[in-house]
């Protein structure tokens, strides 16, 4: 049988092994110059692989159609995607939420496996080619057509990715090929991405670790999560921040609620200690700097960046003397710290998503076996389904389960 899979991101890459392991003759079409572009900048060049959770707690960490995954999930389990990897020499390890790493602490190092395994499989690689059209006879997929030529097939994977992040490929050609065969397309839209807010502090490029951010809508806790979050140009990206965009994005009325303010995040800066033991600490810290200025007691406490902006939240004059604040001061700054407020502007552009929400509905492929309930011998895998889920190596194990799937099938 000769397979044809368009696009080498992590999904077409595992369909196109899976087929040919199978024992199918496979050609695997990039657009890209090279194969998996997309893949070499996850997880900050690190590569998030997987998540060592129990396989029935994926479908929990997909808020975008995770019921549609049950069977792709258990067809090709993270533990079989690691042993996978394993086999082709990449060691791993867990960190930090149960993400699962290469030991190589890179992507590039994954990618190359990747490669090697391709090539050991002799798997036709076609790269600079761009597929303008899925070939269909008599309701069934007959092979594609590129800009320079036409490949005959008895099968199609369409794998191309979603719209995020388009320098690596994923321009969203994929939409645009299945919907000209009939297939609805639910509008995409960035997800897992940074947020603007209306007040932007200036604390561009600050990191912080291990914080506590609570997301409202109004009086509703919209989303509560703990980790890493970063302040930018605009307002905060990070993994939390990431993680909770994807949570405000299925708002109902989000645009109303975005421009209406009401949409809030709560950044808790030291969630480790209650706001009492927080108070007892900054008085502490107050009578170990008695007599100096207030915005220069704070530097124990808070990255040197950060203290600026918090001395003018707090409203307590910068040049007061620490043996001068108030109770009711301290109190006041414990507060602050225990929930600085920003609101929610805007998401950023979708191609800084990192992921993509939307895609080919859901409905119109087999969840069993990834193929078009509209077109014979097409079918699916990847970003272009329309599911997505939350950080963690979630997106990734997605790829592998559906790319596993199609090729399989």
């Amino acid at each position: 049988m000769k397979v044809i899979v368009i696009g080498g991101g992590p999904a077409g890459m595992i369909a196109a092994i899976t087929a040919r392991k199978k024992g199918d003759e496979v050609i695997l079409l990039e657009r890209m110059r090279s194969l998996g572009r997309k893949l070499s900048i996850t997880g900050k060049g690190r590569c998030n692989m997987t998540n060592n959770a129990p396989i029935e707690e994926f479908i929990q960490n997909v808020p975008g159609n995770g019921k549609f995954l049950y069977s792709a999930f258990h067809q090709f389990t993270n533990v079989d995607a690691l042993s996978f990897f394993h086999s082709i020499g990449v060691d791993t390890k867990v960190e930090r939420g149960e993400r699962v790493f290469p030991v190589a602490d890179s992507a590039l190092f994954v990618v190359d496996k990747l490669k090697k395994e391709i090539d050991r499989l002799q798997v036709k690689v076609v790269v600079n080619s761009e597929v303008e059209a899925i070939l269909v006879k008599d309701g069934a997929a007959t092979g594609v057509k590129t800009k320079d030529k036409k490949y005959e097939a008895d099968k199609v994977i369409l794998a191309t990715g979603g719209k995020s992040y388009p320098t690596t490929g994923s321009t969203g050609i994929g939409y645009e090929l299945a919907k000209k065969l009939g297939h609805t397309i639910v509008s995409p839209r960035g997800s897992l991405v940074p947020l603007e807010t209306y007040e932007v502090p200036n604390l561009q490029g600050l990191s912080l670790k291990n914080v506590g951010l609570t997301v409202t809508d109004g009086e509703k806790i919209v989303y509560e999560d703990f980790g890493e979050m970063l302040f930018t140009h605009f307002g905060v990206s990070g993994p939390i921040i990431l993680s909770a965009s994807s949570h405000i994005l299925r708002l109902k009325d989000i645009e109303a609620k975005l421009k209406a303010k009401s949409i809030k995040l709560h950044i808790d800066l030291k969630p480790a200690l209650s706001l009492e033991k927080l108070a007892m600490r900054i008085q502490r810290d107050f009578e170990k700097y008695t007599r100096k200025q207030f915005k220069n007691s704070l530097s124990d406490l808070l990255p040197s960046k950060m203290i600026e902006y918090v001395v003018k939240q707090s409203k307590i004059p910068a040049e007061k003397q620490t043996d001068q604040i108030s109770k009711e001061e301290r109190g006041r700054l414990a507060s602050l710290l225990k929930d600085m407020v920003l609101e929610v502007k805007a998401f950023r552009p979708i191609e800084e998503a990192i992921i993509t929400a939307g895609g080919v509905n859901t409905k119109e492929i087999d969840s069993k076996t990834m193929e078009s309930k509209l077109v014979k011998g097409l079918f699916f895998a990847g970003e272009i389904i329309d599911v997505d889920a939350y950080t963690g190596g979630f997106n990734l194990q997605i790829a592998y389960s559906t790319g596993f799937v199609a090729g399989n099938s």
